[in-house]
This record gives C-alpha cells, sequence and structure tokens, in this order.
C-alpha cells in the first residue's frame, strides 16, 4: 500500500507525525516502514485513511463518488516484519506489486480485489450523527425549544467542498409565537423576539463547547443565504480566517407554516484533524435590562460576606515581614470611569473592586466577551453578584458627592480621605497658641522728632537718658499742587547737603555737654555754637512751601 502512495500523501503522513517530509519518493517510503516497527497502530491508521482518500479522489475524477466502505471492503494492512530488509516483504508473502491497476484506479470486481490488495481491514466510521455535545448557554437567549439536536457534519465524499442538508418543521405553536413576537414598523429590516437560532460547534463531549464555524462554511435556509458574522482578518500566512463565535439568526428565511418542511444546506470544507456538529433552537432574545431586572431579583450578596473578605486580606500573616494595614478601592467603574450605581463583581473573581452591572451589561450585549474589565478573567452572567457591602457604601450619608475612593481597614469597617482627616484633628487634643513677636536686625527706624538740644552744665543722667541723636531727619509731602506740575523733577525734589563740620560741631556740643565743661570760653560761645547747629540742621529752602512739613 505504501508503495501505491503518491509523494504528496507520503508528505501528507510524516507531517501528521512531525516528521521531516523532504527528499525522494524512496527515501519517503523507506522513512515510513522504519517508523511503523515503533508507532504501528497510530501510523498503520493514518496511512489507510490516507490511501483510502487517495483511490476514491481517482474513483471519483473517473467514474463518479463511490463508497469507500464497499470498494475497499477486504483491504488488509501488511504485517511488517522485523527482519524484513528495506521494509521489502519475503518472497512467500503476498504483494501488490503484481497488479497493473489501469491509471492508478484499481478494478472493482471482488475477485480481482482478492487477487490484487487481500491485506486490508474494513473502514469502520466513527462519528456519530448525533453526539452527546453540549453548547454554552447564551445569557441574552432563552431556549423555547430545539428544532435539530446537535448533529455531525459528515462528509458524504471526498470532495474539497462538502454539502449536507438539515430539516426541521415547526409546531403550530411555534410559528404562531414567532409570528405574533416581531416589530414590522421597519419593513427593510424585521425584528423578531422569538428567533430560529443557528449554532456551530466543535464535536467535542468532554465539557460545553462554544461556538465555532467550519472552515469555509456557508449556510441555505430554504435555498436563500444566510449572512453569517464577518470574517476576522490575518496577517499570518497560511491561516484561514476566522469567524467570531456567535450564533446565526435565520428566522428572516424560515417558512412559518407548520405544514412546511423547512431545509438547511450546510456547505464546508473538511477538517481531518476535527468534527464540527450543528444545532437548532427556538429562542426568546433578552435585553441587558430584563437581565439586570433578574439580578435583582436573585438578590443581593450579603455585607458581612465581604466585610469577611475584607478582615480575611488585612489579616497580618506571622510569615510576611510587611504587613497590610489598609486597601484603597475605587467607586468609579473601570468600564465608564464613572461612579458606580449597582456594584458587582463575579463570584469567580478574587478581587474586591467591583463594577457598574448596568454598564457590564450594556457592553456584553452589543459585543458579547463576558471578561471581567478588573482581572480580564471569565465573567459570565451566572456567576456575577451584586455587592451588598459597596451598596451600603454608596448609599452611606458619610460619602460625599465628590468622594471616588474609600479606605478599607482590617476590622471591615471603611472611611474616606477626608473622613479620616477629619478624625485625625478631633482626636488631636489642642494646645495654647502663643504669639511670638519677632525682632529683625535689618530694620533701620528713621525718627521724625526734631533733635534736642543738651545745655552744657546739665547733669550727666539726664544726657544718658536721652542720647543725643546725629541722623538728619527728613520730612516730605507728597502732596503736590498744580503749580508744582510746571517744575522740573529736580527743583520739586529738596536737596539734603551732609555738612560735615555741623556733625563735627554736634558731636562737640555733645562732648562738652556730658563732660560738664562749664568754662567761661564755652559758655561764651554757647549761643553763636546753638546758632550754627540750627541752620545746619535746616535743609535749605528751594522756593515752595509743599516741599516741609510744619
Amino acid at each position: 500500500m505504501i508503495n501505491l502512495l503518491r509523494v504528496v500523501e507520503l508528505q501528507q503522513i510524516l507531517s501528521f507525525l512531525n516528521i521531516s517530509f523532504g527528499g525522494r519518493k524512496i527515501d519517503l517510503q523507506r522513512r515510513i516502514i522504519n517508523l511503523l516497527h515503533t508507532n504501528y497502530d497510530l501510523l498503520s491508521h493514518k496511512i489507510r485513511e490516507v490511501y483510502t482518500q487517495s483511490i476514491a479522489e481517482q474513483q471519483a475524477q473517473q467514474y463518479g463518488p463511490t463508497d469507500p466502505k464497499r470498494m475497499y471492503s477486504h483491504m488488509q494492512m501488511p504485517q511488517v516484519q522485523p527482519n524484513t530488509a528495506a521494509g521489502l516483504p519475503n518472497a512467500g508473502q503476498p504483494t501488490a506489486v503484481g497488479a497493473q491497476p489501469i491509471a492508478g484506479v484499481p478494478p472493482t470486481g471482488p475477485g480481482v480485489a482478492n487477487n490484487m490488495v487481500p491485506f486490508m481491514n474494513p473502514i469502520p466510521t466513527h462519528i456519530p450523527i448525533h453526539p452527546d455535545v453540549r453548547l454554552k448557554k447564551l445569557a441574552f437567549y432563552d431556549v423555547l425549544g430545539v428544532l435539530i439536536k446537535p448533529s455531525s457534519l459528515v462528509p458524504r465524499n471526498t470532495q474539497r467542498i462538502q454539502e449536507v442538508p438539515f430539516y426541521f418543521t415547526l409546531t403550530p405553536q411555534q410559528a404562531t409565537e414567532i409570528a405574533s413576537n416581531r416589530d414590522i414598523r421597519n419593513s427593510n429590516k424585521i425584528e423578531h423576539a422569538i428567533q430560529v437560532q443557528l449554532r456551530f460547534c466543535l464535536l467535542e463531549t468532554s465539557c460545553e463547547q462554544e461556538d465555532c464555524f467550519p472552515p469555509s462554511v456557508s449556510v441555505k435556509v430554504n435555498n436563500k443565504l444566510c449572512q453569517l458574522p464577518n470574517v476576522i482578518p490575518t496577517n499570518r500566512p497560511n491561516v484561514e480566517p476566522k469567524r467570531p463565535p456567535r450564533p446565526v439568526n435565520v428566522t428572516a428565511n424560515v417558512k412559518l407554516s407548520p405544514t412546511v418542511t423547512n431545509t438547511i444546506t450546510v456547505q464546508w470544507c473538511p477538517d481531518y484533524t476535527r468534527g464540527y456538529c450543528i444545532a437548532v433552537y427556538l429562542v426568546k432574545k433578552l435585553t441587558s435590562a430584563q437581565l439586570l431586572h433578574r439580578m435583582k431579583t436573585k438578590g443581593v450578596k450579603p455585607a458581612d460576606y465581604t466585610r469577611g473578605l475584607i478582615k480575611e486580606k488585612l489579616t497580618e500573616d506571622a510569615d510576611c515581614e510587611i504587613a497590610t494595614t489598609m486597601l484603597k478601592v475605587s467607586l468609579n467603574c473601570p468600564l465608564g470611569k464613572m461612579k458606580m450605581s449597582i456594584p458587582c463583581r463575579a463570584s469567580t473573581c478574587s478581587h474586591l473592586q467591583c463594577f457598574d452591572a448596568s454598564l457590564y451589561l450594556q457592553m456584553n450585549e452589543r459585543k458579547p466577551t463576558w471578561n471581567c474589565p478588573v482581572c480580564d478573567k471569565p465573567a459570565i452572567y451566572d456567576n456575577l453578584v451584586i455587592d451588598g457591602y459597596f451598596q451600603e457604601v454608596l448609599a452611606s450619608s458619610l460619602l460625599k458627592p465628590d468622594d471616588t475612593e474609600i479606605q478599607l481597614h482590617k476590622d471591615g469597617s471603611w472611611s474616606t480621605h477626608s473622613l479620616r482627616n477629619e478624625a485625625q484633628i478631633i482626636d488631636t487634643p489642642t494646645k495654647p497658641v502663643e504669639k511670638v513677636e519677632v525682632i529683625s536686625d535689618d530694620i533701620e527706624v528713621i525718627t521724625t522728632e526734631d533733635v534736642k538740644m543738651v545745655k552744657a552744665g546739665a547733669p550727666p543722667a539726664i544726657a544718658n537718658d536721652q542720647p543725643t541723636s546725629t541722623t538728619n531727619s527728613e520730612t516730605v509731602d507728597l502732596t503736590l499742587s498744580d503749580s508744582d506740575d510746571d517744575m522740573p523733577l529736580a527743583k520739586r525734589r529738596p536737596t539734603i547737603k551732609q555738612n560735615s563740620g555741623s556733625s563735627a560741631t554736634n558731636s562737640a556740643v555733645s562732648t562738652s555737654s556730658i563732660n560738664g565743661n562749664g568754662n567761661g570760653n564755652a559758655a561764651a560761645g554757647n549761643g553763636g555754637t546753638n546758632a550754627s547747629l540750627r541752620n545746619a540742621l535746616q535743609p535749605p529752602r528751594t522756593g515752595t512751601l509743599d516741599a516741609y512739613s510744619y
């Protein structure tokens, strides 16, 4: 049988075992025969499958499609002997070398078949017609009835494109429900609340299956082509684009009559590595508002349950060096970035952060993904629960409108940042506030009092109590009259001339007063000295009276 296979078919067998399939035909045959010694059961089944497909294709091209089981019911796999050199049979064993098929197609006569290839077993068909396949429940659809049970897509021949019909009939009640629950206001697109739903999935019975379309699939209902979900483009070479996993609404092409049989024709390209199933249901479409009402009817998760989770997360671990004493949780929904109205989360999630239930259902109504917006793990509708703890937080009077975050403590309580600051202010004892007068040495005080003259012969105590200031005082009146506008700026500003002789005279007078020098010359010249000092302290007059203060 291996000698009758073509190079492409030999390469297909080797690629099935992830073995290199490069080289000449004789090398590929020898490689497969050597592998039969170690993987006989697995490899013999694959060789039989490839050989059957090859012969059936050649037969179909010349004589039309033929049932491969009836054609090769007497064939058996060759029993490979370990001592056979290079995989060639012994002289006493029958061989297919003597057979001379015409154009590569063996004769169909039973006698000739026995003489030609008497070493093949019947090919069993292991694909069940109605497998025990369970499809995942869709949250936005209630199943009202099963029109076609999950049925296998079984190829009928070896053609590249396969076509299989399926049939179903509506009951009078089902036809009435579909006709009476439709919106005909838009004649171009009629909306049906009760729908005939078509679903595809993999042929797997181990668990519930998601929707999955076969390769190159097309569906016709009563010879009318149905619109399938758009193909998701891909950039990878040699990879067929896939369609998003969604059900197909075929209600528009269904004949709503209990006396007429509806026909569904499915065309697809068979995938020999896995099988596919088809199922048809009568469903009722739901809205996000209806699902939200069901969530509220189901009940709210008690606040004590969440409080216990908080205590468990904040419990100090003896082996951990860093202890967490507080958790921060946002009150804004991670989807809409607004404050939540109905906080919920999936029971399968381990985090405390919630999201808004209404917004989450509306998002999945448009594009069903059912992934948690916090941890990105599956969060299906049946696992969603409304959190009573965060409902109490959002309804609390202690929560201000601008608070968007709370702090969870290890005793199960909560607080906001503003409440925590107020509590710290209340708990802190008040201390008396003492006024502190700051004295700066950089401030220079300029006195405007007249300089008092000290007479000679005054007691020293009076001179010590009132020290004589040698600083010239100046008083400037900023109120200018109309006559000053025409005067130059230099003339309006009084100039103060520093008289070094006057300063020396003042110093001499003060010294003589303190020392109490009462000789006749000092007393005789006292009047002249005072007059000179008075003239030195007075600034020169500039002809205006507004620049001085009297």
